[in-house]
């Protein structure tokens, strides 16, 4: 008796590693040619072998990298309160671009502020989602009404804003966005970070030191795109081949006659502890300093171009 059971262990051993052998050979073979169908994977020989796989997404090396750099923006775009996109015409002054408007440095300043406000609908908003009306916007801004009604109406004789019916206040998406924007667009459009832009003016936007905040505005179009310093060519992809605007020339450009004044206008502007401006010295002449954005107030490169102004984000301590 015992004999007998001694000699069925040994077969159904035997038989155990047999199936053993021959599910090995078709995991490897199902490894090599098998086939996954609705979601099932099956040997060459037809086996369902789903019991021995799991299936799982690859994540391919460009989508990780895809997703890294867009967590990465995403971070520092929270850092600063998240942001809006606003256009602005690749090396034309800003007086150049709304000339018909009449809008002037203080006026791009407030603009900017106000642009902050814009929801994914293109409507201004205050923070705690209820509309803002033209009242409530007068009360941001912060200035007389006089000045206020003056300032509101070049906006909408400029197509910039236009009041509904219901007193929502509609801003042009040709002015300042939030969200996805069409590919194509993105080179004319730049990342203006609210906290940032609100922190600002809060502490500028009243008085006459509204002007000096404007003129952070009124060089955005000079900007290039990835590197924050100010420049002729700002969509340049070569960094070899991007040509720096001197102070000297920024200052007649702006419509500033001394350089010298516009250097502390712009020296003036500060964001808590840091400059919004810093500058590369000449050695030969001090009136041709290069001029660099801090990325914390404005920025509208990729990935690479957040982490070369991470890298330069030193100078503006």
């Amino acid at each position: 008796m015992d004999q007998q059971m001694r000699r069925r262990r040994r077969i159904d051993r035997a038989i155990i590693d047999r199936l053993a052998r021959r599910q090995g050979r078709r995991a490897a073979a199902t490894l090599e040619g098998g086939t996954i169908r609705n979601g099932r994977v099956y040997s060459p020989d037809g086996i369902d072998m789903s019991h021995r796989f799991e299936v799982k997404a690859t994540v391919l090396p460009r989508a990780r990298r895809y997703f890294r750099n867009r967590s990465e923006m995403g971070r520092y775009a929270e850092e600063n309160g998240g942001y809006v996109w606003g256009l602005f015409k690749s090396c034309a002054t800003m007086e150049m671009y709304w000339a018909d408007a009449g809008l002037t440095q203080s006026d791009f300043a407030r603009l900017m502020f106000i642009g902050t406000y814009t929801d994914y609908e293109g409507v201004l908003r205050h923070p705690n989602g209820r509309r803002i009306t033209k009242d409530s916007m007068r009360e941001l801004v912060g200035i007389h009404r006089t000045k206020f009604d003056e300032f509101y109406g070049k906006l909408t004789a400029a197509s910039i804003i236009k009041e509904a019916e219901d007193g929502a206040i509609q801003m042009s998406p040709d002015v300042f966005a939030r969200g996805e924007i069409p590919i194509g667009e993105y080179v004319d459009r730049i990342r203006i970070y609210r906290n940032t832009v609100r922190e600002l003016y809060g502490k500028y936007g009243t008085g006459r030191s509204v002007r000096q905040l404007g003129i952070i505005y009124s060089v955005i179009p000079f900007m290039h795109r990835n590197l924050n310093i100010i420049c002729f060519n700002p969509l340049e992809k070569n960094d070899d081949l991007i040509r720096p605007i001197t102070l000297d020339k920024l200052a007649l450009m702006i419509g500033y006659q001394d350089a010298g004044k516009f250097k502390k206008a712009l020296r003036a502007i500060n964001i808590g502890n840091q400059p919004v401006f810093a500058f590369v010295e000449d050695v030969e002449d001090s009136r041709k300093r290069r001029i660099l954005v801090n990325p914390r107030v404005v920025f509208a490169g990729d990935f690479e171009g957040l982490m070369a102004c991470r890298a330069i984000a030193a100078v503006f301590n």
